[in-house]
């Protein structure tokens, strides 16, 4: 069943994953979208692309909802019209979407030995050789940890001009825990966010929240 799994992650906060297997024809006829969506789907050049888009709308009936409650801003970030909040993310085979009465945002990605080439982009000197001590499997599952959480803090602030590397930061953890905390500092900005991740298949799946 491409409904890969439902967590209840407390009683305000959902995450609903799906296994990306039909066809986009299926996916079609399943599906009903608002005029700009509609405009959207047909102007995706990739078909992964657009089988992801509809999976996402899967995911949002399976949580009470449809394309017609669903809007976004002008930066692309996605809101609910019952004023709870949304994240979207989808990664190859894999789309996830996050409900909550709380800002959040959320990350899949894909585990694979290419990000340790892109590592220097999103990560600072001292990050990275304390993560290679532990071993090449152990780096690259970190380094994939970090990456979703400073993409799901961008989703949450969505603000122009924030560098991963030089404004989001990670603390240490270990992958066991299954939990971080992050800090975004920049100009008059700094929060912290939690960070909580989990690994589906080959796939990390990460969500954070803004801190109070």
């Amino acid at each position: 069943m491409p409904l890969y799994q439902i967590t209840n992650f407390n009683d305000s906060t959902q995450i609903l994953v799906w296994k990306i297997t039909e066809s986009l024809e299926e996916l079609q006829d399943e599906v009903l979208l608002n005029d700009i969506n509609a405009i959207r789907l047909n102007g995706m050049k990739s078909q992964m692309h657009q089988r992801a888009f509809l999976s996402v709308r899967k995911l949002m009936l399976e949580a009470g909802y449809s394309d017609f409650d669903l809007y976004y801003d002008q930066f692309g970030k996605p809101y609910l019209k019952d004023g709870k909040h949304i994240s979207i993310t989808h990664s190859h085979e894999f789309s996830a979407i996050i409900i909550s009465d709380k800002i959040v945002g959320i990350d899949i990605e894909l585990q694979r030995e290419k990000i340790v080439l892109i590592a220097d982009k999103f990560v600072n000197e001292n990050e990275l050789h304390r993560l290679k001590s532990k071993g090449v499997q152990d780096y690259i599952k970190k380094l994939t940890v970090k990456w979703g959480a400073k993409e799901s803090v961008f989703k949450i602030r969505n603000e122009q001009g924030i560098s991963f590397k030089n404004h989001i930061w990670v603390y240490p953890f270990e992958i066991n825990e299954k939990k971080a905390t992050a800090l975004l500092q920049m100009e008059s900005v700094k929060k912290q966010f939690s960070i909580h991740f989990e690994e589906i298949e080959n796939f990390t799946l990460v969500y954070a929240f803004e801190k109070n």
